[in-house]
């Protein structure tokens, strides 16, 4: 519970100086995962122009068109804050546009963590051609789930404050 006088656990700040704090810290957030996405996309978006796509199976293929939409809603969601913010921004609504632009952040991370799998078991499937593909896949799908929500979700429980 927070002291008396304060919101956000002790810090002293009106509900509009949260919002912009917490609209600060999400942009930073999201310039981090769009880098990223952009440099995956724009990769995926070339491989199809490549010698080599002409030689993948129908199995390959549909799983790079997977990969290649995937991509484009992780765009989607991971620029929908900044283009929510523009279109509303003067509105007097800026806590709402924060936790609306929150969850298209985290749907943007989730679609991320899709994009990756799907790249990455195209890619392995086409170097390795072997049975222990899925395996590595989960593998690492199974780490980034850890990274990016296991560990935050930890976080939660074990710092929850005491009623």
């Amino acid at each position: 519970m927070a002291p008396s006088g304060t919101q956000d656990g002790g810090r002293r700040e009106t509900p509009e100086e949260r919002a912009d704090r917490r609209w600060a810290e999400l942009l930073q957030e999201v310039r981090v995962t769009q880098t990223g996405v952009q440099i995956l996309f724009g990769f995926l978006l070339t491989v199809v122009f490549t010698p080599r796509f002409a030689t993948l199976d129908g199995t390959d293929r549909t799983i790079y068109v997977v990969t290649v939409m995937l991509g484009a809603a992780t765009t989607g969601a991971l620029i929908g804050p900044v283009s929510f913010h523009r279109l509303v921004s003067g509105r007097r609504i800026k806590p709402y546009t924060v936790t609306w632009a929150a969850r298209l952040t985290l749907a943007g991370v989730v679609l991320l963590l899709c994009t990756v799998t799907s790249a990455l078991l195209l890619i392995l499937r086409v170097a390795l051609h072997s049975a222990a593909v899925p395996w590595l896949v989960a593998g690492i799908v199974a780490w980034l789930a850890l990274c990016w929500f296991g560990l935050p979700g930890w976080a939660l429980r074990r710092y929850r404050p005491k009623d």
